[in-house]
């Protein structure tokens, strides 16, 4: 895929129904072992609690999904969990919402309710990136050709990594695939085929927070 949206860093989010406590934790994972390790991690964490329940997806076209309702009535839990997670649009990430008993029953539709708001509200605490497969490359060039490079570069979704400046120029830069053969082509023209194009590999890539984080 060409595009994937993950979490890049989990968060917490609390909600208060009926003085029931759901409190949501969110985690990247890159396999079920992963999953399993934060299940059991928040569990032993929120071992006084009476549900930790669960819900993870894994795979670039979500191939394994899991969810449990540990205790809560039948899909009143996980099943709206895994919902939410998968009407986000993310990939490789599970989340436990942890539940501590306020002494008032919720009935199926509030549980249902309840346990999606939990889970919204810890993806409104985690870092959600999105990665877009990039090709990684260097442009050398001379000193006269660099201006019109540089003007390419700025109306172009490209990112500039670094620009050394010694006997010639040379950028490195980031651009997302489907952009690349035409940003070649644009290059070669603008400078009459003077720049010398290298692609270095190809990598999935994303901005968060001002930083490019190369995956």
């Amino acid at each position: 895929m060409d595009r994937v949206k993950i979490v890049y860093r989990g968060g917490e989010g609390e909600i208060v129904e009926k003085k029931s406590r759901f409190i949501a934790t969110v985690c990247p994972i890159n396999s079920e072992e992963d999953a399993v390790l934060f299940i059991e991690k928040i569990k032993k964490k929120y071992w006084d609690a009476r549900h930790n329940c669960h819900a993870f997806i894994l795979g670039e076209r979500n191939e394994i999904s899991r969810c449990s309702d540990d205790g809560e009535p039948s899909g009143t839990a996980g099943k709206p969990m895994l919902d939410v997670l998968l009407g986000a649009g993310l990939h490789n990430v599970c989340v436990v919402v942890t539940r501590y008993f306020g002494g008032t029953l919720l009935g199926t539709g509030g549980l249902v309710r309840a346990y999606s708001q939990a889970v919204q509200a810890g993806l409104e605490n985690s870092l959600i990136v999105e990665k877009k497969l990039c090709c990684r490359m260097k442009i050398y060039t001379d000193y006269n050709g660099i201006g019109k490079i540089q003007y390419i570069l700025g109306k172009s979704p490209a990112i500039t990594l670094n620009t050394d400046y010694t006997e010639r120029v040379v950028a490195e830069i980031l651009i997302e695939k489907g952009n690349f053969n035409s940003l070649c082509k644009e290059i070669v023209e603008a400078t009459s085929g003077r720049a010398e194009l290298e692609t270095l590999e190809e990598c999935y890539c994303a901005v968060a927070e001002g930083e490019v984080i190369i995956f």
